[in-house]
């Protein structure tokens, strides 16, 4: 067995280019993230980020002054003129979309979509219950192309 580091740097670059010739194939999970990542590239020319703006399980105190203690939760996101409200339930998501022209809502976790559902003329949808994790939703018009930041709605 030979020391290593190699004790010159002919041995060394010997070593180094056996390496790289020797390789053998790119394993298929490696290649999966790299076409994912690369599909990224422009996400943001497509995709408008709507960001939390109101939380009543952060804000209790302003939740307070409009509805009674509930199980439910409220958040709501705007990006530009673009506002997503929801409320969320044991029993799911419903939401509104404004402005409302239509189209759908999916809601999404890191391992993909979970729900979709299409929303109405007046900007209204409907979700199952999200699972544990970070839920992001996305919602998809003639008009707008939106998603949401990520949180944590259980």
């Amino acid at each position: 067995m030979e020391p290593w580091p190699p004790a010159g740097d002919d041995a060394l670059t010997a070593e180094l280019g056996a390496a790289l010739w020797n390789a053998g194939p790119v394993p298929e999970e490696f290649l999966a993230a790299a076409h994912a990542a690369f599909a990224w590239r422009n996400v943001d020319t497509h995709l408008a980020l709507a960001e939390l703006t109101f939380d009543s399980a952060s804000d209790a105190e302003l939740a307070g002054l409009t509805r009674s203690a509930g199980s439910a939760r409220t958040l709501s996101f705007r990006s530009g003129p673009i506002v997503l409200d929801i409320e969320v339930t044991d029993a799911g998501i419903v939401g509104q979309l404004s402005p409302a022209t239509g189209g759908r809502v999916s809601a999404q976790t890191a391992s993909g979509t979970y729900d979709e559902a299409p929303v109405d003329a007046v900007g209204f949808f409907s979700l199952d219950a999200p699972p544990p994790g970070p839920v992001r939703l996305r919602a998809r018009t003639d008009e707008y192309t939106v998603a949401t930041t990520w949180v944590l709605l259980r």
